[in-house]
């Protein structure tokens, strides 16, 4: 099974505009590269795709993917889905996995781990740790099977555009094969996606002190476990609603 990724990233953003291209730790890496790094050393996926939007504050982005040497798409602004229909077109796979461009704290092992899954069960339609959550928001991993988005595309509508998956897993649900994938020890009350300054102050935090790499969750875990005072920096966010994208 050809696993396609695809990097969703802008540089617009309601809460903390431009922060895709941020200069995280001391390496001059972006928080996209981060996200493009770990996609990389996490050897799932036979191709990666940044898809980004045809405006022009996005030249910026386009500008990166290049640096970063991964092929980059411009399309929609607000209708993500599209987008990433557009970004398969005459790319061959059977399934997409799919990253937001603000979580640079990915384990390539759990990505790893969501495709082998993925391509070990007959059929599956959609798989994510997010199903039922158990990482930290910011961690987790998603992968649709390519006619499941082409489904979504067909009819999924409002906010289900801008999400990509949410159709498969809401509207759909009842005819759709899902998994969840679990891990342990539960640590979905952790924050480390990046949307407000208090998580760049944490994620931050957290590459000064593991350094510019990418830190296995568990070992992440454990260390943020020891530091109250560190997951104190962010606990107060919420995330928003899923129609509120």
């Amino acid at each position: 099974m050809r696993i396609v990724g695809i990097v969703q990233a802008r540089m617009g953003s309601t809460r903390l505009p431009g922060k895709v291209l941020r200069q995280l730790g001391d390496g001059g890496r972006s928080v996209l590269g981060w996200v493009v790094r770990a996609a990389r050393e996490s050897a799932a996926l036979d191709e990666l795709i940044v898809a980004t939007t045809t405006l022009p504050e996005d030249d910026a982005v386009a500008a990166e993917c290049a640096a970063l040497g991964v092929p980059c798409h411009r399309g929609p602004v607000d209708d993500v889905l599209t987008r990433f229909t557009q970004a398969l077109e005459e790319r061959p796979g059977e399934a997409v996995m799919r990253f937001t461009a603000d979580c640079p704290l990915l384990d390539p092992t759990v990505i790893k781990e969501a495709a082998l899954v993925f391509q070990a069960v007959p059929g599956l339609d959609y798989l994510s740790t997010s199903l039922a959550r158990t990482l930290p928001r910011g961690l987790d991993v998603e992968i649709i099977a390519r006619a499941a988005l082409e489904r979504c595309d067909r009819e999924a509508v409002a906010h289900h555009r801008v999400h990509v998956t949410s159709h498969i897993y809401t509207e759909a649900a009842g005819d759709a094969r899902l998994l969840g994938l679990a891990y342990h020890p539960v640590a979905a009350d952790l924050r480390l996606t990046l949307d407000t300054e208090d998580d760049w102050l944490l994620i931050s935090r957290v590459v000064s002190e593991l350094g510019d790499r990418c830190v296995p969750m568990r070992a992440l875990v454990s260390w943020l476990r020891a530091r109250p005072e560190v997951c104190g920096l962010n606990a107060h966010v919420r995330q928003k609603a899923l129609q509120d994208a």
